[in-house]
């Protein structure tokens, strides 16, 4: 993830929250993971076209890259910090 100013990364992660509330809320009402968790990504996929591109656009192979590798490293950064609470619960 990109490094954030502190006021970003607050909102971010309030942001982030009410999603998992959200996906939380729709699998307590029966919603299957796979299928809430493939529902976010749609979710983020047409709206990371919609802030480059509007309701009417699309991305091009090179805009559908740059977002891939911004999801890439973001999974990455979320994998490592998991990775190093892991550790942390385990010592």
């Amino acid at each position: 993830m990109a490094k954030l100013p502190d006021e970003q990364r607050e909102i971010h992660a309030k942001y982030t929250s009410a999603f998992i509330k959200l996906a939380n809320d729709l699998k307590d009402e029966g919603g299957e993971i796979q299928v809430i968790s493939a529902a976010l990504m749609s979710a983020s996929g047409i709206y990371a076209t919609y802030t480059t591109s509007g309701n009417e656009g699309y991305l091009h192979q090179s805009g559908i890259d740059k977002v891939t590798e911004v999801y890439k490293n973001n999974l990455t950064f979320i994998q490592s910090m998991k990775k190093a609470e892991a550790e942390k619960g385990n010592a």
